[in-house]
This record gives C-alpha cells, sequence and structure tokens, in this order.
C-alpha cells in the first residue's frame, strides 16, 4: 500500500513566512497558546456540531515535510534555508485540547486549544481552520435536518453536488449530526458508514418499460429492495412496483418519490399501497431537500429521507465561520501573558480558556461557561465546583495523538455524544427559525 501524502501543503504561504521571520529574530522558539472558536454563530443556527477533530488528528500524523516539498519551496524563494532546516525536521510536539466531536458549542467555545512553540503551533492554522470549518457546517446542518425528522431516518445523497473529496468529509460529518447512512462508497469504506442506493430514473428509461426495468432490479436486489415510482406515472409506477415484487415471491421494501408535491404525493402513495395490501412497503422522499422541507413533510406518511445538495453545502451556511487565534504567549522573560486583539468587531479574549457546561436545575443546559487563565489539565475541579460540566479532553499530549480519536467506533461514539449533548439543550435550540443561541457564553477570570 503507498504511503499516506503528506498533509503539510494543506496550507497558506503566509504562516511559513512568519515562521521564517520568527526564526530569524528569536521569537520561533516562544511557548503559545492558540485557540479555536467562532466569534458568532449564524443567525440560523442556535448551537453548533463540533466536527472533523478526528479528521484533524489522522491528518496531523502525515504533517511533515518531504523532500520533494523542500525542494520546490528552495526552488520558488518560498522561505529562508533556515526555515527549510527547520521545516525538514518538523513534528508537531506541542498538546491540543478539544471538544469531543459531537459537543454542541457555541460563541467562543475553545474547539481547540493549540499550546506549544510559536513555530510548531502557527503552521497549523489552515489546517485546523480548513477541515473544522468545512466540517462543523454540515454536522451543524445535519442535526438540524434531524431534529426536523423527528426519529425519521436520514440519509447522505449529496456526492454529487460537491467536490468529490468533500463529499467524502460531509458523508463523516452528517453521521455525527444523526445521519444514517450515505450513497458515497469512499466515506462508506473509509469510515465504516452504511452504503445505500439502488437505482436513478435513467435505469427505468434504459429498459423497454417499468415493469421491465423493476423486474430486473427485483431480480438482482431482492423484493426488499426500494423502486423509484415517479419516473412517469406514479400511481401506476406503485403497481408495477408492488407487483414486481411480488412476482418475485416477496413484498416490496420501498418506493422513493423524486419529484413533484412530495407531501400530497406521500398521502395518495401510503392510501394506494395499504390498498394493494402492501401496508409493510415504506417510502422514502428526495428532491432538493433541507431542514425546512423536511419539517413540512412531518405529517406525511414518510419514513425516510434522502438529501443531498443542502447537507453538502451546509444547508445555507457553507462554513463555520471559526477562527485561530494566539491567547497567550511567553514574554521575553519567560512568563506566559495573555494577548488579544482589539480590532472593532474582530477583538478576543486574551487567556487560556476551560470550557464547561452548567445545567439548570430543570436539568437543561443554562450556560457556556469559560474560565479564563485556568490550565486545562487541572480545570475539571474548578468547573465542576461551578456547577459545569468539563467539555475538553486531551487529544495530543506532547506530539503523541490519541489513536482512538477515528476511524468508525469513533464515529459511532460522535454520533452518540451529539445526540446527548443536543438533548441537554433547552426548547429553543432546535427551533429552525433565526434567533437567539440557544444558551450563552460566560466568561469568568481565575482567581
Amino acid at each position: 500500500m503507498a504511503a499516506s501524502p503528506s498533509s503539510s501543503f494543506l496550507t497558506d504561504m503566509y504562516e511559513l513566512t512568519m515562521l521564517d521571520a520568527a526564526l530569524h529574530d528569536g521569537t520561533a522558539q516562544r511557548r503559545c497558546v492558540f485557540e479555536v472558536f467562532g466569534r458568532r454563530l449564524p443567525a440560523t443556527r442556535r448551537f453548533g456540531v463540533v466536527a472533523g477533530t478526528g479528521r484533524i488528528l489522522e491528518a496531523l500524523q502525515r504533517f511533515t515535510f518531504d523532500s520533494e516539498q523542500i525542494e520546490w519551496m528552495r526552488d520558488n524563494g518560498i522561505v529562508s534555508e533556515r526555515a527549510l532546516d527547520y521545516l525538514a525536521d518538523f513534528r508537531f510536539s506541542g498538546t491540543i485540547w478539544g471538544y469531543a466531536e459531537g459537543e454542541c458549542y457555541f460563541p467562543g467555545s475553545p474547539l481547540l486549544t493549540v499550546q506549544g512553540t510559536f513555530a510548531e503551533c502557527t503552521v497549523l492554522e489552515t489546517l485546523l481552520l480548513s477541515i473544522l470549518n468545512h466540517d462543523c457546517a454540515v454536522a451543524s446542518a445535519a442535526s438540524r435536518m434531524t431534529i426536523a425528522a423527528h426519529g425519521r431516518p436520514c440519509m447522505d445523497m449529496g456526492a454529487r453536488r460537491a467536490h468529490e473529496r468533500a463529499a467524502v468529509s460531509a458523508a463523516r460529518a452528517a453521521v455525527i449530526g444523526g445521519f444514517q447512512g450515505t450513497s458515497d462508497l469512499e466515506a462508506a469504506k473509509r469510515y465504516g458508514i452504511r452504503a445505500i442506493g439502488t437505482a436513478a430514473h435513467a435505469f427505468t428509461l434504459l429498459h423497454d418499460d417499468e415493469r421491465a426495468a423493476f423486474d430486473s432490479q427485483v431480480a438482482n436486489l431482492g423484493p426488499g429492495t426500494t423502486l423509484l415510482v415517479d419516473t412517469y406515472d406514479v400511481a401506476q409506477g406503485v403497481v408495477n412496483a408492488v407487483e414486481a415484487a411480488r412476482a418475485a415471491g416477496g413484498e416490496l421494501g420501498a418506493v422513493r418519490l423524486d419529484s413533484g408535491d412530495l407531501v400530497a404525493q406521500a398521502f395518495k402513495v401510503r392510501g394506494q399501497l395499504d390498498a394493494m395490501g402492501a401496508t409493510s412497503t415504506k417510502i422514502t422522499v428526495t428532491s432538493d431537500l433541507d431542514e425546512y422541507a423536511i419539517a413540512a413533510l412531518g405529517a406525511a406518511p414518510v419514513d425516510s429521507y434522502g438529501v443531498g445538495t443542502r447537507l453538502v453545502t451546509g444547508s445555507g451556511v457553507p462554513t463555520a465561520a471559526l477562527v485561530y487565534k494566539v491567547v497567550a504567549r511567553e514574554d521575553s522573560g519567560g512568563a506566559m501573558v495573555p494577548v488579544a486583539k482589539k480590532s472593532e468587531s474582530k477583538s478576543t479574549v486574551g487567556g487560556i480558556k476551560a470550557a464547561g457546561r452548567v445545567v439548570g436545575e430543570e436539568g437543561y443546559a443554562a450556560e457556556e461557561l469559560l474560565l479564563v487563565g485556568v490550565p486545562l489539565d487541572g480545570a475539571a475541579d474548578a468547573l465542576q465546583a461551578r456547577g459545569a460540566r468539563p467539555l475538553q479532553i486531551p487529544l495530543v499530549v506532547d506530539g503523541r495523538i490519541d489513536p482512538r480519536m477515528w476511524g468508525s467506533e469513533a464515529l459511532a461514539r460522535a454520533q452518540e455524544r451529539h445526540i446527548r449533548s443536543r438533548n441537554e439543550l433547552p426548547y429553543q435550540a432546535w427551533r429552525l427559525s433565526e434567533g437567539e443561541t440557544a444558551i450563552p457564553t460566560r466568561y469568568e477570570k481565575a482567581g
């Protein structure tokens, strides 16, 4: 098997030019703390969902600069020989804490806290943000869709509506948000997601008539398959589908509706199926669904949803708008000091932050508490003393990456964690309309 490619060039040039200058002036080895957070949530998001952490850790294993990359930078004058010498031996040796995948987050929540030298922290910016901004956006959209579905399964069918590699990442993020399967085989194989899919309209049109197409599909996949019944006339399609399954000795698994007024169609098809005695045959719907369309189908006799474009593009919010900012650094005397931006509308809060979620008397989350200036490896007691559930866990310790954070088991745990975290939120968090975030964020200075 070929070695996995280096992830180090998934970066912006300015990260390396900053490194170069810091090596030259002697500040590159100053200890620093960087945080990934969002200043605010989009108007249509009352909470965000953490997704992508596992992908980050897997990519961090491959974050090295090979000889070909070093030569290319030398040939193109990207950085000096001093910087090239440093990068040739680069391995992240710092520590990263973060919210576990699946947790909900809010404005200011430190999704990741990266501690190390300036040199090794600054070169990770683009890698961390590009993964988290995409995956958190998709997972947050997926969560809204599964809320709207009220327990009916949602399936990812967005591979044809996104960049081919982004579709794989989107499928993983969708599972964290509650989705149950994907049509993308690469995502299914890589992350252990259930693969789903049967046939498109093209397969029906290939045959001389609809019944011949259905007979062929049932012969290949069995009567429990799902047949697409709206290529021609829906009512006749349902008849052909049920009869094709019965001719093969079984009851049809499901019919799929992909066009028209899905609410009206679902009621008509359910009545038709029941009248034919196909009471166990389910109805799945597709066709440009988003959380609002799914909510509108709530009263209809629909059993599952296939979601494409709106899922993989974040349902109108294609990026989580997260940023990566230094919040503390070592001064010339060796002491760690908080630092913060004062820019208008882009200010930051200096100092490392320990995050916890305070649960009120009724058992629902009341606020996101950020203790400023508390070391993360000793923050649990301080948070619990204030009635807060600690949210951050160690992901990388002194360069050692926890391998349990990716893979199919980690993905299943992330989905379970998200459902628990979401259920902990107050009722207003579940609304699809624009409004305030589900809970406020409060900063408290330690000591």
